[in-house]
């Protein structure tokens, strides 16, 4: 006969399960912080710092009282002149020279203009770093700190710049000892970590921003200012005009990068800035600090990253290592016996990854030292010793780069991706993707996106083709460049 369970005793054994579920799920509930601290130990993603402290108080507030006394603001006064040469030469005829010569005596006008930045202190003892495009051919610098301190005149020297990483030391004057910043490892720095900026964007002083570091190592970022050697670390925390020299900074407080630009269609911050890693900045403010410059090894040769077109043209195995499209007379490149059209694959063993990293290696190389080179030539590997010399100020930038010339001008093929082909009106020439503030060519009212065709008579039809060109100038004689400025050709008169 089957048992029947009573409404009694059902109601019994519901409220028992009832209070024995309620235990276990306080044992459980008390038992999860352990678990989670277990998980995060065994998979390794403990947070060394939590959102919120244990007060309640987002870390970030400490960061800012620890890093905003040793940020200073930095304004350059330049003195710039202007006259004929902003005259565009938009005629062609018998009178062209008449006119020219005319127009040329014109006299100039001196003014002022002032660019703004920001910078940090590195020690006690008050030596500043920068960028140097904030301090380039200033006539005057005020540093401001922000408790309201000035410095200016003889209470600040330029110890030294460095145009090929946009960097600067300065040292002021100050009574006692000043709060300063420690650098960081941007080698270790892994995407996707804390990065906070801190400067001075729009005059606004102290301005913290949060954001990610986004990605490492990116290089040919066209700069109208530079630099041409480039690894930069790429945030997301806002950076906009104003916030050039400032501390990059980590969760920590530490110096992970100099900010120094951003790619912008509207010139405002669109979550896309550049940072020179600070590992880099360290090598640099070291040898500024020693001997006001930095010594670099120098090989001496024009390089071209290999595009699959190039590898289909020159018949190569694959896209590994960079191509010689020129080496210069008399450098240890042409010593060595290297020749335009071989691929460096190896350097003393190691792989050539891209352009920069080989040109950074190079640069790294002391002067006198011999590197073994293992290059491909006419479909056959072979090594070559080369005796890496010392980089002359004067050497010309290398081809396909984004370097400002002489003249102020940096510029890309119109193969260049990008460049907006759809708009072009030629294939011929090159485009200028930047002007040097305060250069020749400003001065002479060449802009950014102009495409030069000919310099001085000799027509332009590549990148290497202009480098020649610029390569002959003589300083303080005239040139005319030949260029095409929204569909029309025009002259313009630059005088170097």
């Amino acid at each position: 006969m089957s048992q029947k369970i009573s409404v009694k005793n059902t109601g019994i054994i519901v409220g028992f399960a009832t209070v024995i579920a309620f235990l276990f799920g306080i044992i459980l509930t008390a038992s999860l912080p352990r678990f989670a601290n277990q998980s995060e130990a065994q998979t390794g993603t403990h947070v060394s710092l939590p959102i919120l402290d244990e007060t309640g108080e987002s870390p970030f507030v400490k960061i800012a009282e620890a890093v905003s006394p040793a940020v200073v603001n930095i304004s350059a006064e330049h003195i710039v002149t202007h006259g004929s040469r902003d005259f565009n030469w938009r005629f062609e005829g018998p009178f062209e020279d008449l006119f020219r010569d005319f127009f040329r005596n014109f006299p100039r006008q001196e003014g002022k203009t002032q660019t703004l930045g920001s910078g940090f202190i590195i020690s006690e003892d008050g030596y500043i770093v920068t960028n140097n495009h904030v301090i380039k051919d200033a006539s005057e610098i005020i540093i401001r700190f922000t408790d309201k301190r000035e410095f200016k005149g003889d209470d600040i020297t330029v110890i030294g710049v460095d145009p090929r990483t946009d960097l600067a030391l300065l040292k002021i004057k100050a009574d006692g000892d000043l709060p300063f910043l420690e650098f960081g490892d941007s080698d270790a720095t892994k995407v996707g970590e804390w990065a906070i900026a801190v400067g001075n964007p729009f005059h606004l002083e102290g301005t913290l921003t949060v954001g990610v570091i986004s990605a490492k190592g990116r290089t040919n970022i066209p700069l109208p200012e530079g630099p041409d050697l480039q690894s930069f670390l790429q945030t997301d925390a806002a950076i906009n005009p104003g916030n050039s020299g400032g501390p990059l900074v980590d969760i920590h407080g530490k110096v992970i990068g100099v900010n120094t630009a951003i790619t912008s269609p509207s010139g405002g911050n669109v979550g896309i800035g550049f940072a020179i890693p600070a590992n880099l900045v360290k090598n640099v403010v070291d040898a500024l600090h020693d001997e006001g410059k930095v010594a670099r090894g120098y090989l001496g040769v024009y390089l071209q990253e290999i595009t699959v077109e190039l590898q289909r043209a020159l018949d190569l195995p694959s896209l590994d290592g960079v191509l010689i499209s020129d080496v210069l007379e008399g450098t240890p490149a042409d010593n060595a016996g290297l020749e335009s059209g071989d691929v460096i694959l190896e350097v003393d063993g190691k792989r050539v990854e891209s352009m920069q990293s080989f040109r950074l290696q190079v640069s790294a190389t002391t002067a006198g030292t011999t590197i073994k080179l293992n290059v491909l030539r006419d479909g056959k590997t072979k090594n070559i010793n080369v005796k890496i010399g010392e980089y002359p100020d004067e050497v010309a930038v290398t081809a396909n780069e984004n370097k400002i010339s002489a003249v102020g001008i940096s510029v890309v093929d119109l193969s260049d991706p990008r460049i907006q082909r759809s708009t072009l009106k030629t294939d011929k020439g090159v485009f200028i993707t930047g002007i040097e503030r305060g250069s020749p060519a400003e001065d002479a009212g060449l802009r950014t996106g102009d495409i030069i065709i000919a310099v001085d008579k000799q027509a332009v039809g590549d990148k290497n083709a202009y480098m020649r060109a610029v390569r002959n100038l003589q300083k303080g004689t005239p040139v005319i460049f030949k260029i095409l400025r929204d569909e029309r050709q025009m002259y313009i008169a630059l005088t170097p």
